[in-house]
């Protein structure tokens, strides 16, 4: 291992994963800065708190965790990793700055243009057909928002030396730099610094076994190849497939668990409707967004902004969905769920359960709402992202290649194989589980209904039983 001159200079935090965590000055004072301290108030896992008390660690906390790894993976000795000094204080920083910036409550608000309210699906049940209220740019993804932020921010230019530097270490966790390409992957891929710390920080706050990965063996088993290509040698497969397994499973029974999900769902739908309404000076679109991210208003952009918007909601007298909605939040009453629809099929499977229930509840769903005198708009229809074990299927043919994204390929986990100087995906495989799974997806099609009312639990018991068999040949 080598040592960085000047690691150390600026302090250490002990860390509840990593230990001792050595800075330099210049992340000393990165870190101290006002636009990186509103980091402290993010949650990690957006509304996992309601799920698992305990997880209610922040972004300020997972950033600090990507630099300890980071410090490690620079110093692996040269035959592994070779780098220059200057570019191995660049991945500290860009490592510490990776989620610079993140929205409230982490991805919920990230994706607001995509949220379809239910009266929307039942009117188009197919999820490509969208009659969003959001004719503006879209909210941008938080790396981009980071990019502003760090190359915006008076305190962080400051920080970093001037505006060269900032976009230096802008480009590489953007990935928007060739020469840094392959080294961002050791910010944003299947194996990546980011994961190794998210999966074992979140299982330990949320106390399940998931995220428990071998992240010691698979940063000693880190290589390059005369082409810069990154990857772990042949050893490492049994631990590079498991941290793919690990995350696999996080989703399902952490990020995706029924009761987060629904409160986080509720609280998408409420701010969505919100926006369309243009109330409480919610951002109408995107470049409201980078307006914050460029601007004074950024130390505020946490996750008491919309904690804030959630009280003045509750109390609405003009909307009963609205108040209805951001009542179930702030009281802490999760939508309750009604029904859920498991998939588990190869990623070209149009028609399966889940479409089915989904369809069900197009044609069915209004009725029952008027039947049993509950607003549409309490009923909340929503299906999880697709869920794969990696980015690609192991089985592509050269066209289908040709239409992936260029960052697809580059961002699979690449194990080096005897007698090739260059890595192969691991789900090229044949002896790899990755082979035959990465060819499956998992989603889960659900319906909840937001209820207030004291007798809620019979009342979700009635309706469970009106739609149970919604859905089923």
């Amino acid at each position: 291992m080598r040592s960085l001159s000047g690691v150390g200079e600026g302090g250490l935090i002990v860390d509840s994963i990593h230990g001792d965590v050595h800075l330099t000055k210049q992340e000393r004072e990165v870190l101290d800065t006002a636009s990186f301290q509103r980091l402290r108030h993010i949650k990690q896992l957006g509304m996992g708190h309601v799920t698992y008390p305990n997880a209610t660690h922040t972004r300020f906390a997972h950033s600090i965790g990507v630099l300890a790894i980071m410090g490690r993976v620079v110093g692996l000795a040269p035959d592994k990793l070779i780098l220059s000094d200057d570019t191995a204080y660049d991945l500290r920083l860009a490592a510490l700055l990776h989620d610079i910036g993140h929205y409230p409550y982490s991805h919920l608000v990230e994706k607001l243009h995509t949220v379809r309210l239910t009266d929307e699906i039942i009117k188009t049940p197919h999820p490509s057909g969208r009659s969003l209220d959001f004719s503006g740019k879209p909210f941008p993804h938080h790396e981009t928002l980071g990019r502003l932020v760090v190359t915006s921010q008076p305190d962080l230019l400051e920080a970093l030396g001037g505006l060269q530097r900032a976009k230096h270490i802008a480009d590489i966790f953007t990935r928007t730099d060739t020469e840094t390409l392959q080294l961002s992957k050791l910010i944003h891929s299947s194996l990546d610094m980011d994961r190794l710390d998210y999966l074992r920080r979140d299982a330990q706050a949320t106390g399940v076994p998931y995220g428990e990965i071998d992240a010691n063996y698979l940063l000693n088993q880190l290589k390059v190849s005369p082409r810069g290509m990154v990857g772990v040698g042949r050893k490492a497969l049994p631990a590079a497939e498991h941290s793919l397994f690990a995350r696999f499973f996080m989703y399902r029974a952490v990020y995706r668990h029924k009761t987060t999900f629904g409160i986080e769902e509720a609280c998408r739908q409420l701010l969505r409707r919100i926006h369309d309404k243009g109330w409480y000076d919610f951002p109408q679109d995107g470049q409201s967004v980078e307006g914050i991210a460029r601007g004074p208003k950024l130390g505020t952009f946490t996750d008491a902004y919309v904690d804030g918007i959630v009280q003045k909601a509750a109390g609405n007298q003009e909307d009963e969905v609205i108040a209805a909605l951001a009542t179930s939040i702030r009281h802490r009453k999760p939508p309750k769920l009604l029904r859920e629809v498991d998939v588990y099929t190869k990623r070209d499977t149009k028609y399966h359960a889940g479409a089915a229930f989904r369809q069900d509840c197009a044609l069915k769903l209004a009725d029952l709402a008027k039947e049993v005198g509950i607003p549409m708009g309490l009923f909340l229809l929503c299906e999880t992202p697709p869920l794969t074990l990696e980015e690609r299927p192991a089985r592509v043919s050269a066209d289908e290649a040709r239409e992936l994204p260029a960052e697809t390929e580059e961002e699979l986990i690449k194990v080096f194989v005897e007698g090739e100087e260059e890595p192969v995906s691991i789900v090229d495989l044949p002896e790899s589980v990755l082979h035959e799974q990465a060819d499956y997806f998992f989603q889960s099609v659900r319906l909840y209904v937001v209820l207030n009312e004291t007798n809620r639990e019979q009342r979700a018991k009635d309706l469970r039983e009106r739609v149970r068999d919604w859905g089923r040949a």
